[in-house]
């Protein structure tokens, strides 16, 4: 794609919004944590992956977790083939921001791939939907630094990948992307907390 400069342009004439692969991936960005969220509270609910695998709930969430991350390699799929067909900004094809991005990228990966070591696969794919809690909050790293390190460190992915290609679109999508992770976060914490509150009750009552 073309190259553009700063100076004297819109975000019109930074971002095709032509691309029919710019609107795909932002429906992909949207649809994700869209989905994992409505799996995840019918799992809660009506157990119906746990049903599906003969009444094993640690299969029922292995299950969700391959669709989960089916589906997010998938989106960076969608992005990355997204940003290819969009302008580039000479602004953000300096070393400086290359360096930067590499940074970002790099940052971002470590977030998201600590996070999950720390969790394990249950505890990163919605296990205690499924009824599988786990003994402990988590508080060492990356938790130390975020509350949510795989939200913000696949921001940070998107963000890195966006100034590595200098492409203005990608930021417009990264920002999609933390306010999505916003407000899915708006709806996981409190549900989660009271998941694990009404554990808390039921030991109390065994407890006396």
């Amino acid at each position: 794609m073309a190259t553009k400069s700063f100076a004297n342009s819109t975000v019109m004439d930074l971002v095709d919004f032509d691309q029919k692969s710019l609107m795909v991936a932002a429906g992909s960005i949207a649809f994700n944590p869209i989905f994992w969220n409505v799996a995840a509270r019918q799992e809660y609910h009506n157990k119906l992956l746990t049903k599906a695998f003969g009444g094993n709930a640690r299969y029922g969430c292995y299950f969700l977790a391959l669709v989960i991350f089916g589906i997010g390699v998938f989106r960076d799929f969608l992005y990355e083939q997204a940003l290819r067909q969009q302008p580039s900004l000479d602004l953000l094809q300096s070393d400086a921001v290359k360096v930067a991005a590499a940074g970002l990228f790099l940052a971002g990966h470590v977030l998201v791939l600590t996070s999950m070591w720390a969790l394990g696969i249950t505890g990163t794919y919605l296990g205690d939907y499924f009824g599988i809690l786990m003994d402990h909050r988590v508080t060492s790293f990356p938790f130390n630094v975020t509350d949510a390190p795989m939200y913000y460190g696949s921001t940070l992915a998107f963000l890195g990948s966006a100034l590595w290609f200098a492409k203005p679109a990608g930021l417009l999508l990264t920002a999609e992307v933390f306010i999505v992770y916003k407000i899915a976060l708006m709806f996981e914490d409190p549900f989660t907390g009271a998941i694990y509150a009404k554990r808390e009750r039921e030991r109390a009552k065994k407890s006396t």
